[in-house]
């Protein structure tokens, strides 16, 4: 369920940037509005809304919902503890014995002999 929410929310969030984007703004036709134009207003005339504006509300609208339903989710998970909690540990080889620091009885010493 969670992965489905995941999906939606974003090809949701990439479809509104893209709608976005392909809007005309209202701030480019500010030149009309000193003279060369007949707007009512400073960033040009208020007309009814089309559908590439409905469409990015209703998207927006699903934005959120899925936001809200991803925070629901996340948090009311089950599983508790943290993520180290999940780590299994490693078993390490057995220790390495230390080497004999002086020679046993009777034994000569091969740091006095030098090679040829």
């Amino acid at each position: 369920m969670e992965t489905l929410i995941w999906v939606v929310h974003v090809l949701t969030a990439i479809t509104v940037i893209v709608l976005v984007l392909l809007q005309h703004g209202k701030g480019a036709d500010m030149g009309a509005a000193f003279g060369s134009g007949s707007s009512g207003s400073l960033f040009g005339a208020s007309g009814s809304a089309n559908f590439l504006s409905r469409t990015t509300g209703a998207l927006a609208a699903v934005f959120f919902i899925t936001s809200l339903g991803l925070t629901y989710l996340s948090s009311h998970k089950t599983e508790g503890g943290g993520v180290m909690d999940k780590v299994v540990p490693v078993q390490s080889a057995k220790p390495v014995e230390p080497a004999p620091a002086a020679p046993a009885e009777g034994e000569a010493s091969k740091a006095t002999e030098i090679p040829k």
